[in-house]
This record gives structure tokens, C-alpha cells and sequence, in this order.
């Protein structure tokens, strides 16, 4: 009983657990998030499949904006990174998922919506991960590839058959991308985050060459060589953590 008594003197009165004050700037433009992953939805299930792209890519712009504010204006707060998680589970987990099954995956029946929803689950997993080790993705590298890169990876697909005037529907490769970011999302692969690179400072000339040269690549012909830059970062993040879960594997069993 005395236990009780004193558990529940402990306890915080419900007014100051509830949220007063948040921050509006960087809150709003999480929204603009949200608001536009809603509207691919919107786009995916009316077969409108190159807007609703087009609306994840606006959605991923809202979701770098609204940290870089929030970073410069120390606005940041905690009710902003779970609502952000949230949003993105919707923007660049649920609606490239739906995109994915209702543009190219659909004819392959059950085992579509299945790869559909691993991307989902595999989303909502790695946000989850990210929230709990808070010092993942503040470094140099980020744990598995990050939610929006996979959403901008079917997004630049979408854009990139479209170009070409491909038929994705029943496409095997659409199948294998699918299945290949979900299975990297969870990864613990590493991906160059690249925020070591202070651009604000000096840097040696052939940083500028190499800017330069990417920026004339992606102005040839920006829905191709976007797909072929994004998927190529989810590939190799891939094949060297492969590689580098091998080699640590030969140097245990030496070691033994």
C-alpha cells in the first residue's frame, strides 16, 4: 500500500505531460511533407503514376528543408522528430509502396503486394531504428539507406520508363529493385551521408570538377540519370557492405 501511495506521488501531473508549446516553421513544412506523400497516394490510386512521382520528389524536398530550418533556426525539438518519422513513413513508405505495386508489381498477384508491403514494414522499421540510436546518421555514414532515398529511387523508376517510353507492368526488374531496398533499408550497411564534406569551407579543386561534371551528366537527360545515380548509391552501399560483412567474417574465422 505505502508502495502505491508513493508511485503515485511520483507520477507527473497529465498537464505537464502534455505538449503546450511547438515549434511552427519546421512543423508546417513536415506537413508540406505529408501533404504531398498524401497527394502520390492520391495520384497512384486515380493511375496518374508520373505526378504522383513528381509528388514524392516535392515531399523529399519538403522533408530536407524542414530539418535544415529547424537546424538553423534551433527549433528542433522531439514532438518534430517523431512527427516527422511519421510523415515519412506515409510519403516515402506507403505511397512508393502503392506506386510500386499499382504502376509495375500488381500483375505478379499475391507476391506483389507482398514485396509491396515488405517495403512498407521494412520503412517503418528503419525509422523506428533510427529513433532509438540517436547517434546513427549524424556521423559521416547512415545505418542501411535511408527511407527517402529508397521512396526516390521508385519515384526516378516511374519517371525514367516514362522517358524511355518502357512498360513497366509485370517488369521482373521493378520486382528485384523492390526487394533489394527493402532488404537495405533494414541493412546494416553503411551509406555515405556525405555531411563531413563542409562545402562552406575550402576544398581542393577537383571537388569542383567532379560537382561539375555530375550536374552535366544529370542536365543530359535528368529522369534517366537520376534513376541510374540513385539506384547506383543503393547498389554499391550494398555490394561493399557485402564485401565488408565478408571480410570481417575470413578475419574471425583466421583469428580462430
Amino acid at each position: 500500500m505505502r508502495a502505491y501511495r508513493k508511485n503515485k506521488r511520483q507520477r507527473r501531473p497529465f498537464k505537464d505531460r502534455v505538449v503546450s508549446n511547438i515549434y511552427i516553421l519546421p512543423n508546417l513544412l513536415t506537413t508540406g511533407n505529408l501533404f504531398f506523400g498524401f497527394m502520390s497516394i492520391i495520384h497512384s490510386i486515380r493511375g496518374n503514376f508520373v505526378f504522383a512521382a513528381y509528388a514524392l520528389v516535392f515531399a523529399a524536398l519538403f522533408d530536407l528543408l524542414d530539418g535544415r530550418v529547424a537546424r538553423m533556426t534551433r527549433t528542433t525539438s522531439r514532438f518534430g522528430s517523431e512527427y516527422d518519422s511519421l510523415c515519412d513513413l506515409i510519403s516515402f513508405g506507403m505511397a512508393p509502396a502503392l506506386l510500386s505495386y499499382l504502376w509495375a508489381l500488381h500483375p505478379f498477384g499475391r507476391i506483389g503486394w507482398v514485396f509491396s508491403f515488405f517495403f512498407v514494414a521494412c520503412g517503418a522499421l528503419r525509422l523506428a531504428r533510427f529513433n532509438v540510436q540517436t547517434s546513427v546518421g549524424k556521423g559521416s555514414f547512415f545505418q542501411g539507406l535511408p527511407i527517402p532515398m529508397a521512396a526516390g529511387i521508385i519515384a526516378s523508376a516511374v519517371l525514367c520508363f516514362q522517358k524511355l517510353g518502357w512498360e513497366a507492368e509485370g517488369t521482373y526488374g521493378i520486382l528485384a529493385i523492390v526487394g533489394l531496398l527493402s532488404f537495405v533499408m533494414v541493412s546494416n550497411f553503411p551509406y555515405r551521408s556525405f555531411k563531413d564534406i563542409d562545402f562552406r569551407g575550402g576544398l581542393p579543386f577537383h571537388y569542383l570538377v567532379a560537382g561539375v561534371l555530375i550536374i552535366s551528366v544529370i542536365a543530359y537527360r535528368p529522369e534517366v540519370m537520376l534513376f541510374i545515380l540513385f539506384l547506383s548509391y543503393a547498389v554499391l552501399g550494398a555490394v561493399f557492405g557485402v564485401l565488408k560483412a565478408g571480410k570481417n567474417r575470413l578475419s574471425k574465422q583466421q583469428e580462430n
